[in-house]
């Protein structure tokens, strides 16, 4: 690893109760195998995996096919959770849309308002208050930390750690949920951007509590790397599998951790600097192989930079406006135009494309979620891989299904 620069019983008596004899259908399919020779050697087994599934995060399925106990094809099967949000968002006004945005990464409300309200104010031209500014950037790096302690915990539970990793994680990310909740109202469908700035200014003593979560967050990551990282149940079932090259990687449009932990230097805080995160000094973290061990460690790694961004963040915020003040709530209509949006959400990069033809709802509205683009690779990490490896390899993407179905 490179640390670079940049889850009722009835009450019936059972003799009313009539079973039926049903034979219940199997959830796999055998298939005839061909031996190279064009014999037949063998068979293969067709599974599904999901979609009611713990290991799947979520409604989602995978078809697999597997030799014995290795994976020979594998297909993803989306469609469960559609909540047809670009659509309701086209029958929406611009700001009624912010709410839904919340349902997207339903872990990282903060970074989807901000992504929609950057794609807002370019459509609109309007400008934000450096005050607003360090406002959404200290939001932004503290959903990145929920994020990240999430993944690892979840990571650890696809792996079969139960209890102890995920509990950790859940530990501190309730503490960020408490920001959250005493600045917006709601712990995790924030609504908390507008166009031109923020909702509300922090209340009194907020920073100060943000600081304290932050300044014992890198304490809890040596805690949490101590734990794991030179675990060798951990090295053994990760280091080498589920390898995404490079190539591959910027050719299928992987972006966010997964990408970095190939070796690619791509980070949109550093490409676009959006927001003001050229005042910024963080490092991009890399890897070296592009396994899981490398998906894993890059966000351990990128926790650490969140938490010097955030100690920047608190020492420099400005007094000031929150908001710009040509920024309209009742009749927003923006000109005609089209404009796209993005960040470095914690799961890669989130965009939003949008079209106006001058109305009050958009003309359309498209999403790049991270998640949906990040598991086109999926079959290609697990080919050759063991049946085991298929979660492990599924928990390091970091996938969240409302934005995949969205």
């Amino acid at each position: 690893m490179i640390d670079s620069t940049d889850q009722i019983v009835a009450n019936h008596s059972p003799s009313l109760i009539q079973i039926p004899e049903v034979t219940p259908e199997p959830n796999y399919t055998v298939l005839p195998k061909t031996g190279s020779d064009g014999t037949m050697d063998g068979e293969l087994l067709e599974v599904a995996m999901g979609p009611h599934h713990p290991s799947t995060h979520g409604v989602f399925r995978m078809d697999v096919v597997l030799d014995g106990e290795k994976v020979v094809k594998l297909k993803p099967v989306f469609g469960y959770l559609h909540r047809n949000h670009e659509k309701i968002a086209e029958n929406t006004t611009y700001l009624g849309s912010m709410p839904y945005t919340d349902r997207l990464d339903y872990l990282c409300s903060m970074t989807n308002n901000w992504a929609y309200a950057l794609s807002v104010e370019k459509l609109a031209g309007l400008q934000t208050p450096e005050r607003a500014e360090y406002i959404r950037i200290i939001t932004a790096e503290l959903t990145r930390l929920v994020n990240h302690t999430c993944l690892v915990g979840f990571l650890l539970q696809d792996m079969g750690a139960l209890g102890t990793p995920l509990m950790y994680a859940f530990r501190e990310r309730e503490l960020i949920l408490d920001l959250f909740e005493s600045l917006s109202g709601s712990r995790m469908m924030c609504n908390y951007m507008r166009f031109g700035g923020c909702r509300v200014d922090l209340p009194a003593g907020w920073l100060e509590q943000a600081r304290q979560v932050v300044d014992n967050y890198s304490g809890f990551l040596d805690e949490f790397e101590k734990l794991l990282t030179e675990n060798e149940i951990l090295v053994a079932r990760t280091q080498g599998v589920g390898v995404l090259s490079a190539e591959l990687a910027i050719a299928a449009s992987i972006t966010g951790p997964m990408l970095r932990a190939c070796g690619v230097n791509y980070d949109i805080r550093k490409v676009d600097k959006y927001g003001i995160y050229e005042r910024f000094d963080f490092r991009v973290p890399l890897g070296d192989h592009g396994d899981v061990y490398d998906r894993y460690m890059i966000r351990l790694l990128e926790m650490r930079e969140s938490v010097k961004i955030l100690n920047q963040a608190f020492r420099d915020i400005p007094a000031g406006p929150i908001v710009d003040p040509k920024a309209k709530i009742r009749g927003f209509r923006p000109k005609a135009g089209e404009a796209y949006g993005r960040i470095e959400g914690p799961k890669g990069e989130l965009g939003f494309y949008l079209i106006s033809d001058g109305s009050p709802n958009p003309y359309r509205y498209r999403v790049r979620p991270p998640s949906l683009i990040n598991l086109t690779v999926l079959e290609d990490m697990c080919l050759g891989e063991d049946v085991a490896d298929v979660v492990i390899n599924l928990g390091s993407v970091d996938i969240v299904l409302g934005e995949v179905d969205r």
